[in-house]
């Protein structure tokens, strides 16, 4: 089985579903990725300068899964203006022919991250099912499917602090409460991390529950209930 994220920026993927991807790939699955923007402007100093640091921070922590990113280059901020960026994304899906692509929601808070999630649907169709990732902080979203990333924490954390340009433990510290609010949402055990995602099922792609690892176990009910007699 085969599963790629398609990310806008060059940390989107490590913070919104790196621990999926980890946790597909120690079940068997081939994974890999695809950034669409240069991230030339997610930071201080000159765009060219930026552009090489992130494409080499994205690089780092892609390793970590024995990824090579696939990079598009496209103008960071500039994704909706982009005469070209449909073709790419196409073109990457008909080369990978994975069996579930993971990216952005459609309502996600950063435009190129919503103009990504159209492009990749759209380029999708009846090729393969869609995943959507949880929204930054998890803001005007409904999960209908939660993986347990609990294994695979420290190693989400690590590949966050890969993207030093972006002062990292920000987004580590975020991720951590993220992570254990999904995880507490769908009742796992205290302490425990996930990562949420949504799945609107498109003909002729109805039920994408096998191509998932498993979502956090469930913790037993206390409360019983009981009958008058």
């Amino acid at each position: 089985m085969r599963i790629i994220g398609f990310g806008a920026h060059p940390d989107d993927i490590e913070l919104y579903f790196f621990g999926m991807l980890a946790a597909a790939r120690a079940s068997g699955a081939d994974i890999g990725w695809v950034i669409a923007t240069d991230g030339s402007k997610g930071g201080e100093g000159p765009a060219d300068r930026l552009r090489q640091i992130r494409r080499q921070e994205a690089t780092e922590a892609a390793a970590l899964l024995g990824v090579t990113p696939l990079f598009l280059d496209r103008v960071d901020g500039e994704l909706a203006a982009d005469p070209v960026a449909a073709k790419m994304v196409e073109d990457a899906i008909l080369e990978a022919r994975p069996d579930l692509v993971v990216t952005h929601a459609p309502n996600d808070y950063h435009p190129d991250h919503r103009v990504l999630s159209r492009l990749v649907a759209d380029a999708a169709r009846f090729h393969t099912p869609v995943l959507y990732a949880d929204t930054l902080m998890g803001v005007g979203f409904e999960p209908t499917h939660y993986v347990d990333i609990g294994a695979y924490r420290d190693l989400k954390h690590a590949a966050l602090g890969k993207h030093v340009s972006q002062r990292p433990q920000r987004f580590i510290d975020a991720a951590d409460t993220w992570n254990r609010f999904r995880a507490l949402q769908c009742n796992a055990e205290s302490g425990g991390q996930a990562e949420a995602f949504r799945f609107v099922p498109v003909y002729p792609f109805g039920d994408i529950r096998t191509l998932l690892p498993p979502a956090p176990p469930v913790r037993p009910l206390l409360a019983k209930w009981r009958g008058d007699g």
